[in-house]
């Protein structure tokens, strides 16, 4: 995306500045404010205090050493601070910033209405200077972040590349302990992170789109605060890939968006500097947060690692019309006390892989997990009022499908759901450090009209069952692929006008605050009283149909 000016020397109102940088025709000792007058590096811009409406232009094609940084910026919704590109002799790619010698590519602190557009940001030479408290230290591509208690809002990141973002050496090795540390102790590089330290100031309005992260050792975004810290969060047609940790973390966020995205490889061991664990993205202490039409694909780790899991402190939390195949961890992941969280009409393919005690695995990869953990110095508690409806879960021959339920847990709805597992599913110990397999406690469930290949595709050992389970081959059009059309049964007899409508569970007075009621099928389409794809489907009255 380029940023085009129709002449040489203006800018969009009468009191705002362009800023032009090119590293080719640029000199430092110019004014900057013209194509013809530009600057070389990106170094002058520390000498300058932006105002609103004003603008940071690097030429295409050409790459810029060193730190931008945008502090205490004060621009307004009508005038945002831009950091974009302006063409250079037909050059179309991205101009580069390299963190080079410091240990971001770009700062943005304290800082209000900043628009950053189609520029990529690397961090490929080592972190090297001193660091004589031999403390851990992060490395970000893009490093956003609030040290005051005051209101900071609208930060927009659109169209930009962050990738190659390390802190260490290569051929850096870490200890197997570091991966089993709660998120790593060590020194990282991240790709996009989101920071609110205060303890009253509030970041709002952060849109991250159309953007891709990839090759940086720990997370590829995250945005993290004390609880309600970041609000109204968007992230939106991103890719991120390979990344050692996490592909995308959100603590104490709140009202969050997370949609349309492809997260593939997170927890990668590609590189040794890396991590080597993480889910396509999970939550803590998060609350009202949807996250929909994503695909999670190939996430590793010993543990966790699933496609999405709802890690503790959280509510109302809804994965739904995902993709999620081929994560380690498993497929759906929900800790202790959280409340009133779902996932619904996703599909998982071959999820929960991971075997402990095979090649440093200490927990279980599992199909359903439902975990009362809230942290090693606390008693299991919850889930409560867990919602897992309308999902489609294919579990092939040389996978064990496996299942823990903490008899912590607290109402519990599991319904319509379709489990072809082809082979016989098993019950698992929960795997952190409190048992987790007598359910015999467990109140309020609503665990019916679930379809099976078999009767053990769902462990026969566990008091947890279907009170009115269905049984049959739904006939997938294409087994083992990623592509959710093929997971759409073509036996529709064995369907047709047998779902159930999902009311709230027993003693629940909210349900789903967003509604239990789904509008759009799992490839996005409006569907009000129309069948969904992949699971049973409820229409308005009540009844089932299929395509």
């Amino acid at each position: 995306m380029l940023f085009v000016l129709q002449a040489l020397c203006i800018s969009f109102s009468a009191n705002a500045t362009n800023y032009y940088i090119n590293s080719i025709t640029g000199n430092d000792a110019n004014k900057g404010t013209c194509k013809t007058d530009c600057w070389k590096t990106i170094s002058p811009l520390k000498t300058i205090q932006l105002k609103a409406g004003d603008s940071i232009l690097l030429a295409t094609g050409q790459v810029f050493t060193g730190m931008l940084s945008l502090i205490d910026v004060k621009a307004d919704v009508k005038h945002p601070v831009v950091v974009s590109s302006y063409p250079f002799k037909g050059n179309k790619a991205k101009p580069v910033i390299d963190a080079g010698e410091e240990l971001n590519a770009l700062l943005i602190q304290n800082s209000s209405f900043i628009h950053v557009t189609g520029i990529e940001f690397t961090g490929k030479k080592p972190y090297t200077a001193n660091n004589s408290n031999n403390k851990a230290q992060m490395r970000c591509g893009i490093l956003v972040e609030i040290t005051k208690d005051d209101l900071f809002q609208q930060i927009q990141l659109t169209d930009v590349l962050v990738h190659d973002v390390y802190y260490n050496e290569p051929g850096f090795t870490r200890s197997a302990a570091e991966v089993k540390s709660a998120n790593g102790t060590q020194s990282y590089g991240w790709g996009i992170r989101v920071i609110n330290n205060t303890k009253a100031g509030k970041l709002t309005g952060i849109k991250i789109l159309k953007s891709n992260v990839f090759n940086v050792s720990h997370t590829g975004i995250k945005a993290t605060a004390n609880v309600n810290g970041i609000q109204q969060l968007e992230i939106a047609a991103c890719s991120v890939s390979q990344t050692g940790g996490p592909g995308m973390q959100f603590s104490g966020v709140t009202d969050g968006h997370i949609h349309h995205n492809t997260i593939d490889h997170s927890g990668s061991t590609a590189d040794s500097r890396n991590w080597g664990r993480g889910s396509g993205l999970w939550t803590w202490s998060c609350s009202n947060i949807l996250i929909e039409h994503n695909r999670f694909e190939h996430a590793n780790g010993p543990g966790d690692s699933a496609g999405v899991h709802i890690d503790y402190n959280c509510s109302d939390v809804v994965i739904q019309y995902n993709l999620s195949a081929n994560n380690a961890g498993g497929f759906c992941e929900i800790l202790g006390n959280n409340y009133n969280c779902a996932y619904r009409y996703n599909i998982s393919i071959n999820d929960g892989h991971r075997v402990k005690g095979e090649n440093g695995a200490f927990q279980e990869g599992k199909i359903f997990w439902l975990s009362g953990y809230q942290g090693n110095e606390k008693k299991n508690a919850g889930p409560y009022n867990s919602y897992f409806y309308n999902n489609t879960i294919y579990v092939a021959k040389n996978i064990i499908p496996k299942v823990a339920v903490s008899s912590s847990a607290d109402g519990v709805l599991i319904a319509n759901n379709i489990f072809y597992f082809e082979g016989a599913a098993q019950m698992v110990a929960g795997d952190q450090k409190k048992k987790e397999v007598d359910v015999d406690g467990v109140p309020n469930v609503v665990f019916m009209n679930n379809l099976f290949l078999r009767a053990d595709n769902w462990p026969t050992d566990i008091p947890l069952q279907d009170a009115a389970p269905l049984f049959g081959d739904p006939q997938f059009i294409k087994k083992g692929t990623v592509q959710l059309q093929d997971y759409r049964p073509s036996n529709s007899n064995l369907i047709k006008n047998k779902g159930i409508a999902v009311l709230p569970i027993p003693n629940d007075s909210i349900g789903l605050r967003i509604g239990l009621k789904v509008e759009h099928d799992i490839l996005g389409n409006r569907i009000v009283g129309k069948p969904d794809i992949g699971a049973i489907e409820v229409t308005e009255n009540g009844k089932t149909n299929h395509k």
